[in-house]
């Protein structure tokens, strides 16, 4: 059984906005640490100083009152609040920062029943199947694992693919009842994967390799999380590592 302290997630809230997270999604990760990020996306024109004089108070009420929901269900939380001009900079760098092994995109989830995880290629697989076993441990949730191949001919190696993540999570303690496996064939695997997410109440993304971080989580999930009604959990590859070019003067502090 995988220890909940071995994993971290991110979960970013735009506390100005009113975006909150689900009862559904606190219970479902209360096993797990959580560093909760709040944040608000200043437009160009709008100095993070001046932002947090304006709202700073108030955001950081906003952030207190969530965390204290998750800490009432018994997780061990962290809380940062930031101002920033890029979100998803902000996300991807907090996640190295804190050492987060994913990150939750919210959306509404009012019943969490049955999980879909998009699975790519085997780089991860692994890592992958050990935080998705954190995550599944102490609840009822079904998975099913899933695969688009882009050709008929990739239908065995997609079959494959998901044989090894169900023997992973099986080894890492899931009931091999509660996985289910799908392979499909498809040109266009986004499409195919929000056909399926449609099915389920949380989408699992995992990142292929390092050479494409930065396009998998900008744009590839981004589109996902935005295209479908479910959150979407990214989880990060074993290869985080911060970059010197990355902007770090966003208005933010920490608990």
């Amino acid at each position: 059984m995988p220890d909940p302290r071995d994993h971290r997630v991110l979960i970013p809230v735009d506390v100005l906005e009113g975006q909150s997270v689900p009862r559904t999604i606190v219970d479902a990760f209360a096993s797990i640490p959580v560093v909760l990020l709040g944040y608000r996306e200043l437009p160009d024109q709008t100095g993070t100083d001046q932002a947090r004089d304006q709202y700073g108070d108030r955001a950081q009420a906003e952030l207190d009152e969530l965390r204290t929901v998750f800490e009432d269900a018994g997780c061990d939380v962290t809380s940062r609040l930031a101002f920033t001009h890029d979100r998803l900079k902000t996300f991807e760098r907090v996640a190295v920062d804190e050492s987060c092994d994913a990150v939750l995109l919210l959306n509404p989830a009012p019943v969490l029943e049955t999980v879909l995880v998009a699975l790519r290629s085997d780089v991860n697989v692994e890592h992958i199947a050990r935080l998705l076993a954190t995550v599944l441990a102490g609840t009822d949730l079904e998975v099913t694992l899933f695969h688009v191949a882009s050709a008929e001919a990739g239908r065995d190696d997609g079959a494959e693919l998901l044989e090894r993540a169900r023997s992973e999570l099986v080894g890492a303690g899931v009931d091999a009842d509660r996985i289910d496996r799908t392979v499909v064939v498809d040109g266009s695997p986004t499409d195919a994967i929000l056909e399926a997410a449609a099915e389920h109440d949380l989408l699992v993304a995992g990142e292929s390799r390092p050479s494409v971080r930065r396009f998998v989580f900008r744009d590839r999930a981004e589109r996902l999380a935005e295209r479908t009604v479910d959150p979407v959990l990214v989880i990060r590859g074993e290869y985080l590592e911060s970059t010197d070019d990355e902007e770090t003067d966003d208005g933010e502090n920490s608990e």
